[in-house]
């Protein structure tokens, strides 16, 4: 039986947002997190704003896929399965805790305003871990 806290993030294309968390998760939790993204309707591929803007902290977000629910639902149960903000289409998930954060969706910003998005998740995402172990 696995130790880790079990993540799921969770936005509607899965190529911003959810996959921003889902690395910052790995960066701040490290060895005691799993942690994974996916998306409603997922767009197929990460934003190359999304890839850029990770890079600039040193994360590889090409290593990343856009999925959907369908895939990730064999990793169930989650301890946490956070939602971006994503309304009628968030789904439910087999979880201990469901969280909602409203985060505006970068896809269309300038890269500062990207980054301002990019850093205020990083901040919920280690407050989120911080929380949990």
């Amino acid at each position: 039986m696995s130790s880790k806290i079990k993540l799921l993030f969770v936005c509607v294309e899965n190529a911003n947002r959810s996959q921003m968390s889902q690395a910052f998760a790995r960066i701040h939790g490290g060895d005691k997190v799993e942690a994974y993204s996916a998306g409603s309707k997922p767009r197929g591929v990460v934003n190359p704003k999304a890839i850029a803007a990770m890079k600039e902290l040193g994360y590889d977000l090409t290593t990343h896929d856009s999925k959907s629910l369908q895939e990730v639902e064999a990793f169930a149960p989650f301890d946490a399965v956070v939602t971006m903000g994503c309304g009628d289409a968030c789904p439910w998930m087999p979880a201990k805790q469901f969280i909602d954060w409203q985060i505006p969706d970068p896809k269309h910003m300038e890269p500062a305003q990207f980054n301002e998005v990019r850093d205020y998740i990083s901040g919920k995402v280690k407050a989120l871990i911080d929380s949990m172990v």
